[in-house]
């Protein structure tokens, strides 16, 4: 199938033409015909699938055909869990819509209100927002939800994740009954039944994602490090690897994000941290220097793992194993795009067994161990899961017990148990959007 076959507008057609795609994704194969029907969906997709198009060309058919309104009333609203995803969004708006005339606002927390009123003090067509962001317009009378024709949920397993569930219920309650509904999520549970049942009308079930993947392209190493000094050496030399050419250091909290971020300026990389606490236009910036090569190794905490799109980053490094085996699958996800190789690293100590275990459980195989010269670990990571009582690899996850954290000991915006003090619980990256 091609996409002069899925029955676009030319205007649309010759946008995505112009962006060198011929044959849809397997999502947009399916989603696109059903969508342009006018059905619910319920779609499994992961990020990288071209899911974004798959539910905006559908919603920029829609609205080629003009129709007058009063202000601040749009026809489409497409609801994310966060920023970045939300400005992937609207840039897909722009390049597919190029050749129509849609007016389009983007409401996120995190930004200046003066631009969002300015947009919704006059007839809009689409847009895009974070749940909490946009509950303020609501309670605020700016936004009216009351012409609302298409209803589109991205990555609402996040959403409700993230704590977004009441908001999105205001959402349903907003918004027209007759409305058509396209939910995505990368998961398929029973929170997601649930939401489902209460947003749409028969739907049609596309199950595109099963279960979450990493990207053919992508090697995966594991390097064991014996403690935090080790696992900083580590570091220091994989960035160092000229074949190296940009790469998201993953870390756990806000605080070491910015620890890593200034550590690896200091030693003369161009570093630059990404994630919640800064401000809207701080992360913009950090964006687009990325894009523009300006940065080469951006420290990220889970913020970025999704909707972040960069074809240039080569390598993703997990100093900090994440605490959900499928945050691994989407962190590393964010090389190897668009048909391209990466190499995904991950760091751990006897402290992230339980993490470790978790995602090559969920892998169904355990990472490959690469050593660098002279960088050896003084044990194998076996030989620690026995000390410790564990078992590595896809075996048996127990609990991670305090004391374990051999990684995060003496480590600035940690208390590990080294150190005597209390074991303090990992930063929500997470938050309401306002």
């Amino acid at each position: 199938m091609t996409f002069a076959e899925l029955n676009l507008l030319p205007s649309l057609l010759q946008a995505v033409q112009s962006c060198g795609y011929t044959d849809p994704t397997p999502i947009q194969a399916r989603a696109i015909p059903e969508a342009l029907a006018g059905r619910d969906l319920m779609a499994s997709a992961q990020t990288g699938t071209g899911k974004t198009a798959a539910f905006m060309l559908p919603a920029l058919q829609r609205l080629a055909t003009l129709k007058k309104g009063p202000k601040g009333a749009p026809r489409v609203l497409v609801l994310t869990p966060t920023r970045e995803l939300a400005a992937q969004v609207l840039e897909a708006t722009r390049t597919y819509g190029r050749n129509l005339r849609v007016r389009s606002a983007v409401l996120l927390g995190g930004t200046p209100y003066r631009e969002q009123f300015r947009a919704l003090a006059q007839p809009i067509d689409l847009v895009v927002a974070t749940p909490g962001r946009l509950i303020d317009h609501l309670e605020r009378g700016s936004l009216n939800l009351g012409r609302l024709e298409l209803l589109i949920l991205d990555e609402a397993d996040r959403m409700l994740d993230m704590g977004f569930r009441p908001d999105v219920e205001k959402v349903i309650a907003a918004a027209p009954s007759g409305r058509q509904t396209l939910l995505f999520t990368a998961t398929l549970d029973r929170a997601m039944a649930d939401l489902a049942a209460k947003l749409l009308k028969e739907p049609v079930r596309i199950d595109i994602a099963g279960k979450v993947a990493p990207a053919e392209g992508i090697e995966q190493r594991l390097h064991v490090a014996d403690n935090l000094q080790h696992k900083q050496r580590l570091l220091q030399a994989l960035v160092a690897d000229g074949e190296l050419n940009q790469a998201i250091i993953f870390a756990a909290t806000k605080r070491d994000a910015d620890t890593l971020a200034k550590d690896l300026s200091a030693q003369g990389h161009r570093a630059a941290a990404l994630h919640g606490d800064m401000t809207q236009g701080a992360r913009n910036r950090t964006v687009q220097d990325l894009r523009r090569g300006r940065i080469r190794l951006l420290v990220a905490t889970d913020v970025a793992a999704r909707g972040l799109d960069v074809t240039t980053i080569s390598h993703v490094i997990n100093f900090d194993l994440p605490k959900f085996a499928e945050d691994y699958v989407h962190r590393i996800g964010r090389t190897g795009r668009a048909g391209a190789t990466g190499t995904a690293i991950s760091l751990a100590g006897a402290g992230d067994l339980p993490a470790l275990q978790r995602i090559q459980r969920y892998l169904g195989r355990e990472l490959p161990q690469h050593v660098l010269p002279g960088l050896e670990p003084t044990r194998p990571l076996a030989a620690r899961a026995a000390r410790d009582g564990r078992r590595p690899g896809p075996g048996r996850n127990r609990a991670s017990r305090p004391g374990n954290g051999a990684g995060n000991r003496n480590r600035p915006g940690r208390t590990g148990n080294g150190g005597g003090g209390a074991r303090r619980e990992p930063v929500v990256e997470y938050r309401r959007s306002r």
